[in-house]
């Protein structure tokens, strides 16, 4: 039960730290501070759940057997929940964050792309290839290159289907865009390394 309590926590605390950046005004740029919440939450709560806090990670991580299927679904039912409680503290308080989003090949590419090098630098920490200590470095700086990969690109670089979700922009690119970048990228990695 508290692996679920995890993923719902640190997808809640993602979710919340987007959306009111992008509702806000604050000196830290929003990619920055994903990354940074990613990486302190893997240090601090890593050995309890993985922290995938992303229905894409959990996927990928089930797509090369480190997750169960039940523990996959599990673990999405409980991000879900977490991004949903942070859309409702942050509409009450800020407001809704709506992005624009569109639909098209390019966001799709630069979605799948900016997720296949963010799960392959979580799949160097699943596949215990990168020193324990510096896996929260690893991870968030995953996430932020994939971020930067999927803006440049011309996305809303969200990478995460839940927290599209909590900040308005959830549709079938940044649902299933993510989720193949995720499986290529850590069955990719999976190859490299066997």
């Amino acid at each position: 039960m508290k692996k679920y309590i995890v993923e719902s926590l640190g997808t809640f605390t993602l979710t919340l730290i987007v959306a009111l950046s992008l509702a806000g005004n604050f000196q830290v740029s929003t990619p920055f501070l994903a990354a940074l919440t990613l990486g302190l939450f893997v240090y601090s709560v890593g050995h309890i759940s993985g922290v995938h806090i992303n229905p894409a990670v959990t996927i990928g991580a089930w797509s090369i057997k480190k997750i169960s299927s039940k523990d996959a679904l599990f673990y999405i039912i409980s991000q879900f929940i977490g991004a949903i409680i942070a859309v409702f503290i942050v509409s009450g308080t800020k407001g809704a964050v709506n992005l624009s989003v569109f639909n098209t090949g390019m966001t799709f590419f630069a979605e799948l792309l900016g997720t296949f090098f963010f799960t392959f630098g979580i799949a160097s920490v699943v596949y215990e290839k990168t020193p324990h200590q510096m896996s929260g470095i690893v991870v968030g700086g995953s996430l932020l290159l994939g971020i930067g990969i999927a803006a440049l690109l011309g996305s809303n670089s969200v990478l995460n289907p839940a927290v599209a979700l909590g900040i308005g922009s959830f549709s079938f690119v940044y649902v299933l865009a993510p989720i193949i970048g995720s499986v290529l990228g850590m069955r990719t990695y999976r190859y490299l390394n066997q």
